[in-house]
């Protein structure tokens, strides 16, 4: 028994560890003394307006070492498509230099036109200094007029960085072009002005000199608050506002609707019970003589639906992901991911939905099981292939984009397999030894009413509650209950910001479930008025739907919202919208079944029947 306790110790320990190191930093708090070397680490480069279009900063002619060295990454560092490499920048801590010359690069007229477009493009660059981002523009270009028009392209040849450092360390660093000249890139663009960058024509090409300067300056900010002074400053649009007042507007309507439905629900129960519990008593033939509305079905509403494997999978699987995303608000709200933290909301999620497979397994075989379910084998590998496979399909076209493309966003080999052994050695068989367990630790169904062996027919439906009118319904109105935060969630996945706001996620991701779980009740009610017993699937797409509006809104989004454009930022952005809709549909599919199987065991156990 001792032995069995310490070794649930040891477990409990290990997994204490994993999700520590998930969530640390890529580095700790380095203390630097003065004239020690800050290492500034080159990362990527992009269009603008595209967040998931990146390529490595070497990709350009630019400034770099004969060897280049890359920095160690995290897991969740290499899927944000970082690829961190050592520069030729030399900076000591607390030295300010002037005007220091970089490198001197020879251009042939090919790398010009390269040059060319990616300023053309809106490239920016990202550096790194002390797990601090910092960014700026590859170029400047200016158009005007358009008779005469006038097209200008000039590459900054100059940076400034200035370093905020506060004792020992490092708080913040920006780069400024403000005091400089950018060097024109026309054909023979010869001198620019100030001697900041010198050109000159080399058959058909041009010949630069790189300089940089660096500028420390004491901040009173101490170092455990730098990430707010990270999260003030805005080289991206800032769309991430404080929009109380829309989340406080959200939340009244949706307790306005639930009170409503609620009220109402139960005063027409209420009329219900004492119509139905009086004609029981008074009733000595047929036991369905003069029966109407929901009572009359009582011997088919517990019937087991077909598809009855498929149902259990989605049931499953919906419950891993209202687990893992509620791990992933806790965690945030614990302080565990913030703005230095590169990619560890990327690796806890990852890792976390190898651990909760475990409950996919659980829910989708147990109830399985008591739903008399025979091929149990086959639901566990449906249940564990029901959302890695649309994953591994989708990611597969989208990596396949970015490999073609060039794009960091393309996962190494190394990273690729590690993702897979995960699945294989630690997701797979979680969700079978959770469905094995499932499978012997579940019950009877505990259905109120007994089932007859002939089904009842079902009366012709008016077109109110047909299924499609059910999902709409039943789709829209949770929609329409985060459909405020559910922008500013798009522009921090598909922006370059970062979501700090989790105490209103919560709220919202709260309300969320609530609408849908009453919403479903309300829909069950109405469909089992109308002697229509097939509401098992009924209710789960009827909440489920959620997810068709919110790809609809992504494509909304992409087109009105944003300036994203391109092969590679569409791929992106359309492939992983139609996963996220895929997660909500799973998630409140599986809300609104347990609150429909909920509300049908209390209506029919209320009766009174033989």
């Amino acid at each position: 028994m001792l032995g069995n306790v310490s070794a649930g110790r040891q477990k409990m320990v290990c997994l204490n560890w994993v999700l520590f190191l998930l969530v640390l930093p890529s580095s700790w708090a380095v203390s630097y003394k003065h004239g020690d070397n800050v290492t500034l680490y080159v990362n990527k480069v992009g269009p603008y307006h595209n967040p998931q279009e990146t390529y490595h900063y070497y990709t350009l002619p630019v400034c770099r070492p004969d060897e280049v060295h890359h920095k160690s990454l995290s897991l969740g560092e290499v899927l944000d498509g970082d690829r961190m490499a050592q520069s030729l920048y030399h900076i000591g801590f607390r030295e300010n230099v002037e005007k220091k010359t970089l490198c001197q690069l020879t251009l042939s007229e090919k790398q010009v036109d390269q040059l060319r477009e990616a300023i053309e493009e809106l490239y920016y660059f990202e550096f790194v200094v002390d797990e601090i981002p910092i960014w700026g523009f590859v170029g400047y270009m200016e158009e005007s007029g358009f008779l005469p028009h006038s097209h200008k392209v000039g590459l900054w040849t100059h940076l400034d960085f200035n370093i905020e450092y506060n004792g020992d360390s490092v708080i913040f660093a920006n780069v400024s072009v403000k005091d400089v000249k950018p060097m024109p890139l026309e054909e023979g663009g010869g001198l620019v002005a100030g001697g900041v960058g010198v050109g000159g024509a080399v058959g058909g090409g041009i010949t630069i000199t790189h300089t940089y300067s660096v500028h420390w300056f004491e901040s009173p900010l101490p170092y455990a608050r730098r990430g707010e002074r990270l999260r003030d400053h805005s080289f991206f649009p800032k769309t991430l506002e404080i929009h109380w007042l829309s989340i406080i507007n959200s939340l009244v309507l949706v307790v306005l609707l639930l009170g409503f439905v609620i009220i109402i629900l139960m005063r027409v129960l209420k009329n219900d019970f004492a119509r139905y519990n009086v004609e029981e008593e008074g009733r000595c033939d047929d036991p369905d003589q003069g029966d109407n509305g929901w009572k009359i079905i009582h011997t088919d509403v517990f019937r087991f639906p077909p598809y009855k494997s498929l149902l259990c999978a989605v049931l499953g699987v919906g419950a891993q992901f209202l687990t893992l995303a509620t791990a992933i608000i806790v965690m945030a709200l614990l302080g565990m991911f913030n703005v230095h933290r590169h990619g560890a909301i990327n690796s806890a999620a990852i890792v976390l939905y190898a651990l909760t497979s475990c409950v996919s397994g659980y829910v989708s075989c147990g109830f399985y099981t008591q739903i008399h379910g025979e091929r149990w084998v086959w639901n566990i590998i449906l249940t564990s292939s029901l959302f890695s496979a649309p994953l591994f399909l989708t990611w597969s076209v989208v990596n396949s984009v970015h490999w073609w493309s060039g794009s960091t966003q393309a996962l190494p080999a190394s990273t690729v397999l590690l993702l897979l052994g995960a699945w294989i050695l630690v997701g797979f068989p979680l969700t079978v030894i959770g469905g094995i367990v499932g499978k012997n630790r579940a019950g009877s169904f505990q259905a109120p009413c007994r089932t007859r062996n002939i089904a009842r027919q079902i009366p012709t439906q008016p077109w109110y509650k047909h299924a499609t009118v059910h999902m709409a319904i039943g789709g829209f109105l949770p929609f329409s209950a985060i459909s405020v935060e559910l922008y500013y969630i798009f522009a921090t996945v598909w922006g370059r910001e970062h979501y700090t706001l989790y105490g209103i996620l919560l709220c919202v991701f709260a309300i969320l479930l609530s609408v849908g779980a009453c919403i479903s009740v309300a829909l069950t009610y109405f469909l089992l008025s109308g002697e229509d017993y097939r509401w098992w699937w009924r209710s789960v797409l009827s909440a489920g739907s959620t997810g068709l509006f919110i790809f609809v809104y992504s494509v909304f989004y992409y087109r009105n919202r944003s300036s994203m454009s391109g092969l590679v930022q569409s791929a992106e952005f359309f492939g992983y919208s139609l996963l996220t809709a895929l997660v909500f549909s799973l998630m409140l599919g599986t809300v609104s079944f347990w609150a429909s199987l909920t509300f049908i065991r209390y209506i029919y156990r209320s009766l009174k029947m033989d």
